[in-house]
């Protein structure tokens, strides 16, 4: 074989290598960049501080390191001899232990953590990302953390508030705090109880690297999934009113839920073509409804994941901006959205007719627009009245309306069936006025109804929880959700 055909041959292998992820033994292999992404993909959700399977951590190196007991799980340049290249291998033509009830890794993945096993084990890791928070060593707050999200327990005991790695559970009337759910994900950005109250969905992650759902046992205050999806945060979580699905938006434009039980992903669709902000079931758990950033609230089948239809209209103009809210009515298949264009609106899910270019059929009714943006909505229980929070500028604004008109309701029932017909024919959405405001130098993006109707709690970039009565609309007493150390 000439000089240039041998060269060639090693310059196509090396492409080959290079193109199959393979770690070449001559290039140092970095633990932070190459070796922890695929721990965090594969085998972070069972080995993290707040679910240590086997009593084993693999979210930093030191516990990496640390071991299982006696057992070291890496030996430094002896990677035949480290448990965890025996536990991702094939055995004796038996599949690999790990990851458990999932598929193996790539080979090209298990010969970069070989590689860098053989290399030394070397920690890379930079000063500024060896944070880590547990239960016993919760975060600090030097000041207060934006509040995403908050959300009553079913039962009107507890209040769920979003923080920084964790999510706080009060009392629901503000009198303590009662337990500190720590997690991976540095940016909670939902928190939903199950329709039970057992359980709490929080969808979050660490921003473009990771995406996570985790499920809670609110009880025992122990963390039961840990589910990683995307390269970057989750939002607008629900769950089916079955309690068997949690649904969530992605910042890859799509809609996905998993089986609340063994965290497996059942649902995928990617009609959207922004990221999707919220979500919210059908009465009858068998549709799902998402709203985006691309202007559109869209209808998927569960059991199918099919995309059914667009709720909304499809004309452009239609929508004056993104959606950032949904939320179903507590009796019926009828959606509260809210968004960019400060406008409440409530929509029903199935459409009746044909679609017609330039419709907006399933729009029930319209309310009077807010100053800014609406970030959230929260129905009271019983579906007559709704919150609606909402931001512009350095200034926030809480609003309560009558979900629906009285006196219009009244002459409906009264009007012949025929008539009605007629009258829908041409019939424009009403607009419903707010019952009252609440102003605020807050920038406020989260709202909740508690149980009983009485209170509306409200949070935002400050960091606070309002408490507000809901009749009169008047501060009742504020929270500040995590201790600060000054």
């Amino acid at each position: 074989m000439t000089s240039f055909l041998r060269l060639s041959v090693i310059l196509l292998f090396n492409a080959a290598v290079s193109s199959a992820g393979l770690a070449e033994p001559s290039r140092p292999v970095s633990f932070y960049g190459d070796v922890r992404p695929i721990f965090q993909k594969h085998c972070q959700g069972c080995h993290q501080p707040a679910k240590p399977h086997g009593k084993f951590v693999i979210t930093s190196f030191k516990d990496l390191l640390r071991g299982v007991g006696d057992e070291a799980v890496v030996v430094p340049g002896k990677p035949d001899e480290s448990l965890l290249i025996t536990e991702i291998t094939s055995q004796d033509g038996a599949p690999p232990s790990m990851p458990k009830d999932a598929e193996p890794l790539a080979t090209s993945d298990v010969e970069t953590i070989r590689a860098w096993i053989a290399q030394g084990a070397k920690d890379d890791t930079p000063t500024a990302a060896q944070s880590r928070y547990t239960a016993d060593s919760p975060p600090v707050y030097e000041r207060l953390p934006v509040l995403a999200d908050l959300d009553y327990s079913p039962d009107g005991t507890l209040l769920a508030v979003t923080g920084y790695h964790e999510v706080l559970l009060h009392n629901a009337d503000g009198s303590g705090l009662v337990a500190r759910l720590v997690g991976l994900s540095e940016r909670i950005e939902s928190v939903k109880f199950s329709p039970d109250g057992k359980k709490l969905a929080v969808a979050g992650g660490l921003p473009a690297l990771m995406g996570e759902v985790q499920i809670w046992d609110v009880e025992k205050r122990k963390l039961l999934k840990s589910i990683q999806l995307t390269h970057n945060t989750l939002y607008g979580a629900s769950w089916s009113p079955d309690g068997k699905l949690v649904a969530f938006g992605c910042s890859d434009n799509t809609v996905r839920a998993v089986d609340a039980e063994t965290g497996k992903e059942v649902l995928y669709q990617g009609a959207h073509n922004d990221w999707v902000l919220g979500t919210a079931f059908s009465k009858d758990n068998s549709h799902l409804v998402s709203v985006s950033r691309d202007r559109s609230m869209k209808l998927i089948q569960v059991e199918t994941q099919q995309f059914i239809d667009n709720v909304t209209s499809i004309t452009p103009g239609a929508l004056k901006g993104g959606l950032n809210a949904v939320e179903r009515f507590p009796d019926r298949d009828q959606m509260l959205i809210g968004g960019a264009d400060g406008v409440p609106k409530i929509y029903k899910i199935y459409r009746t007719q044909k679609r017609v270019i330039g419709d907006d059929f399933n729009l029930i009714r319209t309310f009077e627009a807010n100053p800014g943006r609406i970030f959230d909505v929260s129905f009271r229980r019983d579906g007559k009245f709704f919150a609606v929070a909402s931001s512009l500028n350095e200034r926030g604004e809480l609003r309560v309306y009558e979900s629906e008109d009285s006196a219009a309701k009244e002459k409906e029932k009264s009007a012949k069936e025929e008539e009605k017909k007629e009258e829908e024919k041409d019939k424009k959405p009403t607009e419903g006025k707010a019952l009252w405001r609440f102003d605020v130098e807050d920038r406020l993006y989260s709202v909740a109804f508690s149980p009983d109707g009485k209170t509306v709690a409200v949070g935002g970039f400050r960091g606070i929880v309002r408490f507000i009565d809901a009749e009169t609309g008047k501060e009742i007493k504020t929270l500040s959700p995590v201790p600060v150390s000054f």
